[in-house]
């Protein structure tokens, strides 16, 4: 395949931060993230893959990639995305006019972090040879189920996952390419 990987992790975080920009679709990956623990970074990086490059990724394949990124997310994203939840309810003196400003910083950090899981998830996303045909809507929305079906085995996931895995394979199918 003749695409880079430095092409691959630019053109993938732009991509994530298009979609998840799109109506519903923030709401939709906090959902799946907070109901069924999936990481949003992979999950986007999946639906980058199959819109824009026509590489729909095998359960063993998005299991190597969250195996990639699997130290950093629990280590440092996690991490920065607890502190950044602590403080909008507590300890004393959050939330305030004083740590809100601290507050965007961590955001702004968190975000950061993000990126630089984007840059790993590029690293190690599989470049086979792209289906011959653009992905159908039907062929993204099994893929991004594979996603939600590898974080949630062994979980209880208590909502309605389908609804929020379509509202992605909309917002991304707007990028068919």
């Amino acid at each position: 395949m003749s695409v880079r990987r430095p092409e691959i992790e630019v053109e993938s975080w732009a991509f994530a931060l298009a979609i998840y920009a799109r109506p519903g679709v923030a709401d939709a990956c906090l959902a799946l993230q907070n109901e069924a623990g999936v990481d949003v970074m992979l999950l986007l990086m999946t639906a980058f893959a199959a819109v824009r490059h026509r590489i729909l990724l095998t359960p063993d394949e998005i299991k190597m990639l969250d195996e990639g990124c699997r130290p950093w997310r629990e280590q440092i994203v996690r991490r920065l995305r607890a502190i950044r939840t602590e403080l909008k309810a507590g300890p004393q003196l959050a939330p305030s006019s004083a740590t809100e400003p601290f507050r965007t910083k961590v955001k702004a950090l968190e975000l950061e972090a993000e990126k630089l899981e984007n840059q790993l998830l590029a690293a190690c996303l599989p470049l086979k040879q792209a289906a011959e045909e653009i992905v159908k809507a039907e062929q993204l929305r099994a893929v991004l189920n594979d996603v939600v079906i590898h974080f949630t085995v062994g979980r209880n996931a208590s909502a309605n996952l389908a609804s929020s895995i379509d509202i992605i394979v909309e917002a991304a199918m707007l990028d068919v390419s």
